[in-house]
């Protein structure tokens, strides 16, 4: 046995240690006002349904004015709420509904990039070369005799050059869309702004941001050439000069300063690939932000040796800075799980087994909106749906696909409660096949995907050893996972396509399939998980 400890805070346990936070796709949550388009409205509606899911917080993305070249991650004013999604009157009455209802709130800050929207980067424009307006942003003069080729080798993570010359002849840097200019963090103005615009929201209410590419904002000096191409692949497994340097950790220590000023105990949450574990433990400093995004979790393939190799990893580099680990299986960048662990029903059994490892390992667990109720990327979207632009680098990568809006009832044909009764259309159209996984059908159904996590977020809650604390590695058959939290709680994941016959640890809490029992043997259903209580574990 191998016991791996999360060593709290030397304050106080925190909420956010091992809370579980739901992210809400605003866009496709729910849509209140009938246009569509899921709105604030739509997620005020529906924050019974989450009270009673179980989470502890919601993660919104962005609502923000903006021109959505990229759905809302191209913000042209950070203190105001897009019509689209409602007005600044519906965020704080959702807010204080939430808090009503035990639901903190966690909101996106977009940091790296304005949209070329923003007052800011239309005054650049207007103001020409040189002029302080342009400093605030990363322009430069281009290469070649006449200034005709970008001013370094960097690429765009939507594809091609990450530079786009201007009419007056110079370059501005966009590590995403060109409607997307990078914001110059040497610039102390734009300090100054985003504290501002944290400070705004705390007053408001809010109870967290999720910090958008927080690996990003300061670049090395000098702009240097990366040497290389595709280097959208390399994030996250490679240093590169545009992303995860030394100085990111600063801005992220001055935020905290502003987060700790609040009563409430709000959080910070980085969004940030980084080329190892103890990079990505940088970010969550006992000074810095409270949390990370653990997308080497996230991009596990389905084998338990691998999995144990990563939540190991996890778990260790997190501890040596005093930090809880977090867990996510999907979210609005990437296919939906279901679909990466083979689809189907053998997607759907690893999809079950995965969630119940998730909220039983130590820390914080994420969500992603309709992984509870066993959604699949849609895969078949008509082409002129297609509007992610990411797409541009790579067709195969598009994330339409995982921002299907959710359905909610049983009816007969979508878009199945999103919308308001009398609307027929939604922004991305939904399979003729999604009432069997709605809401309202899988609250029905004792043995479906959403009560199972109904139920393991109950007994997240109930039981002492779940959370925050230790886990200690069982012995256990070739191909599966078992471990203990505690003295009294085990989980055993059976990652094979086979059956699988061990001892019974305990008695049954709860099963994401199967399994069999004779005795004091038990038969582990294949791609199965297992919640297992007794004073013997």
């Amino acid at each position: 046995m191998t016991e791996l400890a999360v060593q709290p805070s030397a304050v106080t346990t925190r909420w956010w240690r091992d809370a579980v936070i739901y992210q809400v796709y605003v866009r496709s949550f729910a849509d209140g006002n009938g246009d569509g388009i899921g709105d604030l409205l739509g997620v005020r509606s529906r924050l019974r349904y989450l009270a009673d899911l179980g989470v502890d917080a919601i993660w919104l993305t962005p609502f923000y004015p903006s021109p959505m070249a990229d759905f809302g991650y191209d913000v042209a004013d950070y203190r105001n709420v897009d019509p689209i999604f409602g007005s600044l009157a519906d965020a704080q009455a959702l807010i204080t509904d939430a808090h009503r209802l035990g639901i903190r709130i966690i909101v996106d800050v977009v940091p790296n990039h304005t949209s070329d929207r923003h007052p800011w980067f239309e005054a650049a424009l207007r103001a020409g070369p040189g002029s302080p307006e342009r400093e605030r942003y990363i322009f430069r003069e281009g290469k070649g005799a006449a200034g005709e080729l970008p001013p370094n080798d960097w690429e765009s993570i939507f594809g091609g050059p990450a530079w786009t010359r201007v009419a007056d002849g110079q370059w501005y840097l966009h590590l995403f869309a060109p409607e997307q200019p990078d914001l110059n963090w040497e610039h102390p103005e734009v300090h100054e702004e985003f504290a501002d615009v944290l400070r705004f929201w705390l007053d408001l209410g809010v109870d967290g941001f999720r910090i958008d590419v927080a690996h990003g904002m300061v670049k090395a000096p000098g702009l240097p050439d990366v040497g290389a191409s595709g280097q959208a692949e390399m994030i996250g497994e490679q240093v590169v000069p545009f992303f995860d340097q030394d100085g990111v950790h600063e801005i992220h220590r001055t935020w905290r300063r502003i987060l700790d000023s609040y009563d409430g105990e709000r959080i910070g949450v980085a969004e940030a690939w980084a080329p190892s574990p103890e990079r990505l433990a940088n970010y969550v400093r006992p000074d810095e932000l409270h949390q990370a995004f653990n997308f080497h979790f996230l991009k596990t393939p389905w084998e338990a040796g691998r999995f144990r190799e990563v939540i190991d990893e996890s778990v260790r580099t997190s501890a040596l800075v005093g930090a809880p680990p977090t867990w996510v299986l999907s979210n609005h960048d990437v296919k939906r799980h279901v679909t990466r662990y083979g689809g189907g029903e053998r997607g759907l059994r690893r999809a079950r087994a995965a969630a119940l490892l998730m909220l039983a390992l130590p820390g914080s667990a994420y969500i992603y909106q309709g992984e509870e109720l066993g959604l699949p990327e849609v895969l078949d979207l008509p082409e002129q749906y297609l509007q992610d632009p990411q797409r541009l680098r790579d067709p195969d990568s598009g994330r339409d696909g995982c921002r299907v809006p959710l359905p909610w009832t049983a009816a007969g044909e979508p878009p199945y409660g999103f919308t308001p009764p009398g609307i027929y259309e939604s922004w991305l159209p939904m399979p003729a096949d999604w009432h069997t996984l709605s809401v309202e059908a899988q609250l029905r159904d004792g043995a479906s995907t959403l009560s199972l996590y109904r139920a393991a977020l109950a007994l997240r809650r109930e039981h002492p050893e779940l959370g925050d604390g230790t886990l200690t590695w069982l012995d256990s058959p070739a191909g599966t996972l078992a471990f203990r939290r505690g003295e009294s709680f085990a989980c055993v994941l059976n990652m094979t396509s086979e059956w699988v016959e061990i001892g019974a640890p305990g008695d049954l809490l709860l099963a994401s399939g199967g399994p069999e029992t004779s005795g004091a043997v038990v038969r582990l259903a294949p791609d199965s998980a297992t919640w297992w209580t007794g004073n013997n574990v």
